[in-house]
């Protein structure tokens, strides 16, 4: 119920996110959950030259013995670098691990900086590592998860909560407790960065990120690369939608929406139109989805939405291919064809170096002899070569490299981290066009240049995505890493994307074991982009606003406007303190429309924007200017949530300083109905509120005067036996509670604010005759149903505590 409370203190929004201490429950979730952190935290863009790198392995003994809820391992140095300035400070880790899970069924395991009581102020250190469980019988087997995160003495851990399952971890069969000895290893690689929050991604390189809806980084990254596309991009503005169109609901108009925001807007971009506009719900924008899959859909239905427009055909003149399927008998005069489209081509990345070694591997011919001989229809069972030869390539031509392929031995998908090597410049013309069928025009030149990268960084779990773009393919190349974009150069956009291992590094820190080992890169390319030479001036074309429909435009600029000037209050606020104040009229007109119990929405009463240090004389003469009430026949109270069963309401204090007030201005009118001085409140008087409920008509209503005035306003003879009943609460269930009318209001404990319903006194015998007969039975009905209605009639009044019932 609401009363009317002392004044709030004040509000001051927080916007930061907090990661909670491994001391809470459910500390530092996986990556591939709370990959809205992912942005913030994957820092990679001035590494040092050679960053510190170390592995450490902790072998544990009578692991299935352990008894406590979380176990440390030793702390260990990160390639002996120091890291601040002190002496004798030197930047520490351990790993910290749940064995019996954090609240969950799975190991839980966590990087920790281990001296973080001591950190210095403002201390903060960026890393890239890698937690494993190293699997005795088969190495091959072991879970390795990969992710990074910015250090500091808040967010002094992190790491999975969900590693791997217990059930796998405690089965001997499984080779990960062998002896009752598990063995962990961590990788780390620490990388000096630059403030994050400082960082201006439009000013340092002309473009914008998108946001990061929870795990929607894949997308994200696949959504830059068609941004970057500037032919797609003008077909995409092409599409015909309206004004009356809502973007959540309208694929187009959604994109649209998002390629003009990334386009024009200076700061980064949100997603959560176009997710809602492919049907995902919260849940979903949590989930990584397939990136193949989400481009096909997302080109298909583009596809879809294309026909009978200006633009039709748009998807199949930049993306689609064609190969030929044969199969040609060698003994015998046969050939059976089978021409193919393609949007994307999958290729082999296990056992194969480069591109061209998988374009080998996809056009290699296969011999169908012995127990596999082909049915060539009259010829009947004939030794034959089956293969696939293109027809055409694409103007873009999309690969997807597949570094995620199911283990058959460990029935599980593993990810191929192994090095594969893609070129800046691609022919598929090579070795006088091998991968070219008989039917391919010669005349067209299929040199390629690189136009994307998309980057995984992780495990088959889970992980990062992001992308390397050069948006007019000059030699800049930019990272679109979620909300942030930098410059990059070619090596890292190309050669420390090709995965694969790093070299040999020494172990020179103590406490790791004495041989050198090698740094396994699980960062890696998994989808590229080239755009064939001869079309590039086609496809890295002009886009500027005469492709935008007008409808798009004056919609955007407005949401751009209205953000602009809700970005502008929000800086404001503490300058300013929001008012809202309630009338009798407001009481009137919600009860029985719009509030059912209590007496006010004051998000639905009129509101004013008052500066700080304004003080409430001067708010009351803007109150008198609004509503004409003169300023000494004014009396404010003000109004909060009750904190307990007893509330209390006081008159507002002199200055206007909080976030917020909610108040009720109290108006004592005349018998000519005029405004006059509200009636002294002395020290024990108590401001109530009164409805009177008629079991007959079955409506709720508030009169004015106690007990004689109320019967007088309620129709009654002076002297009719009356029933009060205190209005207490309705969440979760209705609490009013009947007054003893023998005793004062104060014995009762009521205080200002509170609200007393009453009703004339039924005979026992007439009780039944009644659906609701009392108060209490009439607003349970009321909170159950929501359906009848309460009629107001609405005036406050002060009342004296020697004032009985």
């Amino acid at each position: 119920m609401t009363v009317m409370t002392p004044a709030a203190i004040d509000q001051q929004d927080d916007e930061e996110m907090l990661v909670p201490h491994s001391d809470l429950t459910d500390n530092n979730q996986p990556m591939e959950v709370v990959s809205q952190i992912e942005s913030a935290n994957t820092l990679e863009n001035q590494p040092v030259e050679d960053p510190p790198s170390s592995r450490f392995t902790w072998k544990i003994d009578n692991f299935s013995r352990l008894n406590t809820k979380k176990h440390y391992s030793d702390a260990f140095v990160v390639g002996g670098y120091k890291w601040i300035d002190t002496p004798d400070f030197e930047y520490l880790r351990r790993i910290l691990i749940f064995p019996k899970g954090n609240n969950a069924d799975h190991l839980s395991m966590y990087l920790d900086v281990a001296d973080s009581a001591s950190l210095p102020y403002g201390w903060s250190r960026y890393a890239q590592y890698s937690l494993a469980v190293i699997n005795q019988i088969h190495n091959k087997f072991s879970v390795r998860k990969d992710t990074q995160h910015q250090f500091n003495a808040r967010e002094s851990d992190w790491g999975f909560t969900s590693f791997m399952p217990l059930g796998e971890l405690y089965d001997p069969s499984r080779g990960y407790l062998v002896n009752d000895t598990l063995i962990v290893e961590a990788e780390v690689v620490v990388r000096k960065i630059v403030d994050y929050w400082a960082y201006d991604s439009k000013k340092e390189t002309g473009y914008v990120g998108l946001k990061n809806q929870g795990a929607t980084c894949y997308m994200n990254s696949l959504l830059q690369t068609l941004y970057h596309i500037p032919y797609f991009r003008k077909a995409v503005y092409h599409m015909p939608t309206t004004e009356n169109d809502m973007p959540s609901g309208s694929i187009p108009l959604a994109l649209q929406s998002l390629f003009y925001k990334l386009q024009y807007s200076d700061n980064s971009v949100a997603t959560k139109e176009l997710t809602k506009s492919f049907g995902w719900d919260t849940y979903d924008s949590f989930m990584q989805h397939d990136v193949q899959e989400l481009n096909r859909v997302l080109c298909e239905k583009l596809e879809d939405k294309m026909k009978g427009t200006v633009v039709e055909g748009t998807i199949q003149k930049l993306f689609e291919g064609h190969h030929m399927n044969y199969i040609e008998c060698i003994n015998v005069d046969y050939e059976s064809t089978r021409k193919e489209s393609f949007y994307d081509l999958q290729l082999d990345v296990k056992g194969c170096r480069d591109v061209y070694a998988s374009f080998d591997k996809y056009v290699e011919v296969e011999r169908l002899e012995g127990d596999n001989k082909y049915h060539a229809e009259q010829y009947g069972l004939q030794d034959a070569k089956k293969g696939v030869l293109f027809i055409d390539f694409p103007p873009v031509l999309q690969l997807q490299l597949k570094r995620f392929e199911y283990d058959f031995m460990r029935d599980t998908m593993v990810k191929i981290n192994d090095r594969y090597e893609f070129p800046l410049q691609l022919d598929l013309d090579r070795d006088d066009g091998k991968y070219l069928s008989s039917e391919a025009d010669r005349s067209v030149r299929n040199l390629y240049m690189l136009h994307s990268v998309l980057v995984h960084s992780g495990g088959v779990h889970g992980g990062h995505y992001y992308a390397y773009i050069r948006p007019t393919l000059s030699d800049q190349w930019y990272k679109f890493d979620d909300e942030r974009v930098t410059k990059e150069d070619a090596k890292r956009a190309l050669e420390e994307q090709y995965g694969g291992g790093r070299g040999i590094l020494p172990q020179t820190n103590p406490g790791f074991n004495n041989t050198p080992f090698k740094f396994t890169k699980y960062s890696n390319a998994y989808m590229l982009v080239y755009i064939r030479e001869s079309d590039k001036d086609k496809i890295i074309c002009n886009v500027d606003e005469k492709d935008i429909a007008e409808h798009l435009r004056e919609r955007l600029k407005k949401e751009q406007e209205e953000k602009e000037h809700k970005k502008k209050e929000k800086a404001e606020a503490h300058l300013y303190t929001i008012i809202k104040v309630a009338r009798d009229d407001d009481l009137a007109e919600q009860i029985g429309k719009a509030i059912y119990f209590d007496l006010v929405d004051h998000d639905k009463v009129r509101s004013f924007h008052i500066q700080k240090h304004t003080t409430f004389n001067v708010f009351k003469e803007e109150v008198a200017r609004e509503f004409g009430i003169p300023v000494q026949f004014q009396r404010f109270w003000l109004w909060a949530k009750r904190q307990s069963f007893v509330g209390t309401l006081r008159e507002v204090s002199n200055k206007v300083h909080n976030a917020e007030l909610k108040l009720f201005l109290e108006v004592e009118l005349g018998l000519d109905l005029r405004p006059i001085t509200p009636p002294y409140k002395t020290k024990e008087g108590i401001l109530l509120f009164f409805k009177h409920y008629d079991p007959e008509k079955e409506e709720l209503r508030k009169p004015i005067e106690i007990l004689s005035k109320l019967n007088k306003m309620a129709g009654y003879a002076p002297d009719e036996e009356n029933d009060l009943y205190e209005e207490i609460k309705f969440e979760p269930s209705v609490m009013c509670e009947p007054i003893d009318k023998k005793i004062t209001f104060r014995a009762s404990q009521l205080e200002d604010g509170d609200i007393i319903c009453f009703q004339k006194s039924l005979p026992v015998e007439s009780t039944t005759q009644y659906r609701y007969p009392d108060v209490p039975s009439f607003l349970e009905y009321v909170h159950n149903r929501q359906v009848h209605s309460l009629h107001p009639l609405y005036q406050p009044f002060s009342l004296d505590e020697k004032c009985e019932g």
